[in-house]
């Protein structure tokens, strides 16, 4: 794999992945053929500013959750107002997180 084109995917995506994964991720992505790099270029990941944006202003309907992908929690928050607005303060803290989790867990899925 071309290592201009690997760190060129880093710093695109840096801010989209865990910062403690992004060590490994740049590994495998070294030891990637380069068909597989195309693949992966055109993966769209969610931005966790957006999502936390999103959670401060709509999470007690749960319409964060769903975005990232966590539709039983989404469920749960819009049926509950966001467990009476409890489930949404502990997202304001941690959605960012759990947003850059789900961006790499698809992204490890294609590799």
């Amino acid at each position: 794999m071309d290592q201009q084109k690997v760190d060129l995917f880093i710093m695109t995506n840096k801010d989209y992945l865990p910062e403690e994964k992004i060590l490994y991720v740049k590994e495998k992505l070294q030891s990637l053929p380069e068909e597989k790099l195309s693949l992966i270029s055109t993966i769209s990941f969610k931005n966790p500013t957006t999502i936390l944006l999103v959670s401060i202003f709509l999470g007690s309907l749960g319409i964060d959750r769903f975005m990232v992908g966590d539709t039983g929690m989404g469920v749960l928050k819009l049926l509950t107002g966001g467990v009476c607005g409890i489930l949404t303060l502990v997202d304001w803290f941690t959605i960012s997180k759990a947003t850059k989790e789900k961006n790499f867990t698809k992204l490890i899925t294609l590799m």
